[in-house]
């Protein structure tokens, strides 16, 4: 399919290529006027924390913006019932109140529903929400953290500090937006000039980038719409973007440098083409057709966020995908061999007056590299003594993945400068719980009834004296008195989670929950942990099976080896492994803490599943362009042993050059400021560079030749599989010489 395709478009190549621009304009185009989707909050939640925030949203509750000031003193000897305190507070109230911007105003010091202090008297907090829709109070909050900045001037003996959901939104919120578009800018370049030292010619470093960014044009305007039926989260687009990029740019460096090679070699333009569509493109289609398979197992976990990743990750791969064997040979057929004008070789060449110069990659004949030759003759020479230490400092690396412990994002998911967390901080820690409190939802025919006001005030009641919970306590009702919401202080890690539990299974069920006709819930972030825990418990070991089996099988078709299929799979296992293993060295231990900008603590609990998937399947992308080549020289006649040569040595440089561009786009993210993304770049980074390098130039041809001519079995009960290879040699008979009835060596080209 991948010639027929390929040669279609060569041949075709102006209406393959107006063909394609079409379908990315009106893609691009449909997609921009419908517009994506967002998931609602609810829908990124499992179990009953989902019931229960389903509940809320549909309740109708003012969409309203709380806000919080911090009075504490510095020295504990000022207490809320000094004067300088109180006078503070009220300069608090005057200052934000001449904002016109904030309405339900609460201090310590009001007779009714006074605001928190804290028992020993040092902290008190000033609560009121901002005037007008939350959802853009983050664009009206300036002026009322200029009036608390100003107080805090008039009383350095005591801390005053803002935070709330407008705040962080405006403060924090900006930073972050900056972030990722700091790092896609950054994508771009880097990618560029990696591909220009690599190649030192224009047009193929403008040709992948120019396929990849299509891609992804093409592949957000088909989220738009996909996303009507299975919502994503804000963060897809630019997951796909880093997705995109990497796999966009491997696709086409594949076809590019087997295109050159093949006209290097004195193949025809056309005939060039060809080879290039019978072996890269499948190559392509088989590596592309892995990362959707991985990526579709997601849809298993029933998680909002890991679906709509999934969703835009196969949309994105799709596209790269079918861009690759479409649009991309018909760019090549129109450019012939001005790919190779090595434009800025030459430039650099003359104005270093021939100093600076770099050999020549795309053409010529394939031989890998200095530093591959190296390594691929000591591992060929000592197979097992190869495959032991390899295999030997992987599962070193991987050993700490064992002490790897899961936490919620929080507010110390955000890393930095940023003072708003420090204030987060300081709330949390003078009335624990109470930035995260667990909310009880209460859906009843009308909770302002005094069955239902006497049944939450039980539920109050008992969990404040039984010390599940503590103040501050707060109870809302929807305007149309059908749903009410418990906020109840709780405790942290086995406290908090001990506390939920109490909650669902005693307190909840013999007060509000007994009421006829209702419907009652706990949410809250230790909540939405415990069901995402419970979640993944479950549906973690389907996502692996499923994963694992389809790799399996589309492997198994691909190249026709049990053994080949079973290798695959373990050295992908063992790059995931290793790379857990040194992301809990660097972000649970604190290794390089200090040169990346972070505090130690829990690894992100949906990060690795996340990453499994991802980089199971990104890793087939190297897995299967090398054992394309290998296969392809084994079936020419050549041993397995020669075979392995070739094709590493053949694949090397356009395997490590697209190695650095997914290493150094995914490192960019390892610089961002939420610990998340922080940990996702780190780890797609360093999985990428042991995959590409100690596993596919130590493992894979180690234990390649350890398995000898084994290495192509099929059992005779497996010759029902469907085949994926091809069946003849792509060259024609007159392009390469066959041994007619023996596997001795031949000379590799």
């Amino acid at each position: 399919m991948a010639a027929l395709v390929g040669g279609w478009s060569a041949r075709h190549r102006w209406w393959a290529i107006l063909i394609w621009l079409g379908f990315v304009v009106v893609a691009t185009v449909v997609g921009n006027a419908v517009g994506t989707t967002p998931m609602k909050s609810y829908e990124g939640q499992n179990g009953d924390s989902r019931r229960a925030q389903q509940i809320i949203d549909e309740a109708g509750f003012p969409d309203v913006a709380g806000e919080m000031v911090l009075v504490q003193s510095r020295d504990g000897r000022i207490t809320v019932d000094s004067p300088e305190f109180r006078q503070a507070v009220q300069d608090v109230r005057s200052a934000v109140e001449a904002t016109g911007q904030v309405e339900h105003l609460r201090t310590p010091y009001d007779p009714a529903g006074p605001a928190p202090r804290t028992s020993d008297g040092t902290t008190a907090l000033v609560l009121f929400d901002m005037a007008g829709a939350g959802d853009t109070a983050d664009e009206r909050v300036q002026p009322v953290l200029d009036a608390v900045a100003g107080v805090q001037d008039r009383h350095p003996e005591l801390r005053v500090e803002q935070a709330g959901a407008a705040s962080i939104q405006r403060l924090a919120g900006v930073a972050v937006n900056e972030d990722f578009q700091r790092a896609e800018a950054l994508s771009l370049p880097i990618t560029a000039i990696i591909l220009l030292i690599a190649f030192g010619t224009l047009l193929p470093t403008l040709i992948p980038l120019g396929v990849s960014m299509t891609a992804f044009f093409a592949a957000t305007g088909l989220l738009a719409l996909a996303s009507k039926v299975l919502h994503v989260a804000d963060t897809t687009t630019n997951l796909m973007l880093l997705i995109g990029l990497a796999v966009g740019v491997d696709y086409s460096l594949f076809y590019v440098r087997r295109e050159r090679e093949e006209r290097a070699n004195g193949r025809s333009k056309e005939r060039a083409l060809e080879i290039a569509a019978a072996t890269s493109g499948r190559a392509v289609l088989i590596s592309g057709v892995t990362v959707i398979v991985a990526m579709a197992g997601m849809f298993l976990t029933d998680h909002g966020v890991f679906m709509g990743f999934a969703q835009g990750t196969i949309l994105v791969v799709l596209t790269a995908m079918v861009a690759s064997v479409t649009v991309l040979p018909a760019t090549l057929a129109v450019f012939g061999d001005a790919v190779d004008a090595r434009v800025i070789h030459g430039i650099v060449r003359l104005v270093t007056r021939g100093r600076v110069t770099w050999p020549r990659r795309l053409g010529g004949r394939a031989g890998g590299g200095r530093v591959w030759n190296v390594v691929l003759t000591g591992v060929l020479r000592r197979p097992w003594i190869s495959t032991v230490l390899t295999v030997g400092v992987l599962a070193a690396l991987a050993v700490p993945a064992l002490g790897m412990r899961l936490g919620q994002p929080g507010i110390d998911d955000l890393q930095g400068d940023y003072p708003i967390a420090a204030t987060f901080k300081a709330i949390d820690k003078a009335f624990p719980g109470g930035n995260e409190p667990a909310t009880v939802a209460v859906k009843a025919p009308d909770v302002s009834s005094p069955a239902a006001q006497q049944a939450i005030e039980r539920l109050k009641d008992r969990a404040l004296a039984s010390g599940v919970a503590h103040e501050p306590v707060s109870v809302q009702v929807n305007p149309a008195r059908t749903v009410a919401t418990i906020s109840l202080s709780i405790g942290y890690g086995e406290q908090g989670r001990k506390a939920v539990e109490a909650l669902r299974e005693t307190i909840v069920p013999e007060t509000v929950g007994a009421l006829p006709d209702t419907q009652a819930y706990v949410t809250g972030t230790m909540a939405a942990t415990v069901d995402f825990n419970r979640q993944m418990s479950r549906t973690a070991p389907l996502v692996l099976a499923f994963v694992l089996v389809l790799a399996f099988v589309l492997l198994l078709s691909s190249f026709r080896s049990l053994l080949v299929a079973i290798q695959a799979i373990l050295l992908n296992l063992l790059s995931v492994a290793a790379a857990y293993g040194v992301l809990v060295l660097v972000f649970q231990d604190g290794l390089g803490a200090d040169l990346l900008g972070f505090t130690p603590g829990a690894i992100v609990n949906w990060l690795p599943l996340f990453l499994f998937v991802i980089l199971f399947g990104l890793s087939m992308d190297y897995q299967v362009f090398i054992l394309s080549r290998i296969r392809e020289a084994y079936d020419s006649g050549m041993s397995t042993e020669r075979a392995v040569t070739h094709g590493i040595r053949s694949s090397a440089g356009v395997v490590t050059n697209a190695a650095l561009i997914m290493v150094a786009v995914f490192a960019v993210f390892g610089t961002m400021s939420l610990l998340s993304f922080k940990q996702m770049g780190v780890g797609l980074a360093v999985a990428i560079l042991i995959d590409a390098t100690v596993v596919r130039a130590v493992l894979l041809p180690a234990t390649m030749k350890l398995f000898g001519e084994r290495a192509w079995y099929l059992p005779g009960w497996l010759d029902w599989l469907p085949s994926l290879s091809h069946d003849e040699e792509p060259a024609r008979a007159e392009d390469t010489e066959r041994p007619e009835t023996t596997r001795e060596p031949v000379p590799v080209s």
